[in-house]
């Protein structure tokens, strides 16, 4: 299916600069395109192949400024990345999804399923059950006892839901993923570690996405909570009675320690780490490898162990370089202080 320029521009708002006839089957990478696609340039990184790329259509940022000619059709947009996610997900809409129940599934004779969905092969749905309409469940995946999933899931292969956890509308968990299991709870006794029973369940709102191999623990008690539109990578451990807030995002390797609260909107970087009963406020920004031992305001971004301001961050790295050389002048300054003693006849008196 082709697209002009003209349809395109009309559809994400955006000013061609070139052809408007301009036709594009395909996307790709701005420094890999063939003629035919469709490309972005939102990263100033990138600037240099926007005047090399064969692409035929390239979006850009309404304030772009190109310093020499470019051979591709321009779409002039607000957000050249956000516009690029809504074609991607006309595009993706566009492809027909499966349905229809694989024979080889099992679905225990108590649940209920949906209208219009899909349940793969292998695929295993506990008893009471609940199965939203338009949800794709992929094979090896597994939906206990008393579970909810909501309208318009997609759940990949080799997700596993436990008994009694709750999943919205229009929520994607990638492969691999586990919801529900045990949070790590355990009591000291003579004879080694006493599990302590978690009975609590996992709750994830609307518009929630979570990365493969991701593993979202139930609570001792009550609920760990993913608020809508989380948006989680893959890799992370969200402990037990955990609560992360609406449109917080967090990349792959991050660790959340139990009974944490995260705000809403946050950023928080690959394999950083926060400590057990923090709280952590609304809009803050960590940077990647933080390490969090408590409690963090509003609005704040840091990055570090402990985490500090970005600024001083950098400025303390810069002089950690210098500790090598600052220790041989050190060392210098005490010799040649040694020798002016020594030559002055001073003696320290103990």
């Amino acid at each position: 299916m082709e697209f002009s320029a003209k349809q395109i521009a009309t559809f994400i708002e955006g000013e061609v600069i070139g052809d408007e006839q301009a036709t594009v089957h395909a996307f790709a990478k701005i420094e890999e395109a063939t003629s035919g696609t469709l490309s972005f340039l939102s990263n100033p990184k990138y600037t240099p192949y926007i005047y090399t790329t064969q692409a035929t259509i390239v979006l850009v940022n309404s304030d772009f400024v190109p310093d020499h000619p470019v051979a591709a059709t321009l779409i002039k947009v607000r957000n050249a990345y956000e516009s690029l996610a809504r074609l991607l997900t006309l595009y993706q809409q566009s492809i027909p999804p499966k349905r229809g129940i694989s024979p080889m599934a099992f679905i225990a004779p108590g649940a209920q399923i949906g209208d219009d969905v899909y349940i793969g092969p292998f695929v295993s749905i506990g008893e009471r059950a609940v199965i939203g309409n338009h949800t794709q469940i992929y094979s090896n995946t597994s939906i206990g006892d008393d579970a909810q999933i909501g309208d318009h899931c997609c759940l990949y292969s080799g997700v596993h839901v436990y008994e009694r956890c709750r999943i919205g509308h229009r929520c994607i968990l990638h492969a691999g993923a586990v919801i529900g299991a045990d949070g790590f709870g355990f009591a000291p006794a003579a004879d080694g570690y006493r599990k302590i029973p978690q009975i609590g369940f996992v709750i994830l709102e609307d518009d929630v996405e979570v990365g493969a191999n991701t593993c979202i623990d139930r609570s001792t008690m009550n609920a760990t909570i993913i608020h809508r539109g989380v948006k989680l990578d893959n890799l992370i451990q969200i402990a037990h009675n955990d609560e992360i807030g609406a449109h917080t995002v967090i990349a792959a390797q991050a660790g959340i320690a139990g009974s944490t609260k995260i705000g809403e909107w946050c950023m928080i970087g690959g394999q950083a780490g926060i400590a057990g009963h923090s709280r952590i406020g609304n809009h803050v920004g960590l940077g990647a490898q933080s390490g969090v031992p408590g409690d963090i305001k509003d609005g704040s971004q840091l990055i570090g162990t402990p985490p500090m301001d970005q600024k001083t961050f950098f400025k303390a790295g810069v002089a950690l370089r210098s500790l090598p050389d600052m220790l041989k002048e050190i060392r210098q300054l005490r010799k040649e202080l040694d020798a002016l003693k020594k030559q002055s006849g001073w003696v320290h008196s103990s």
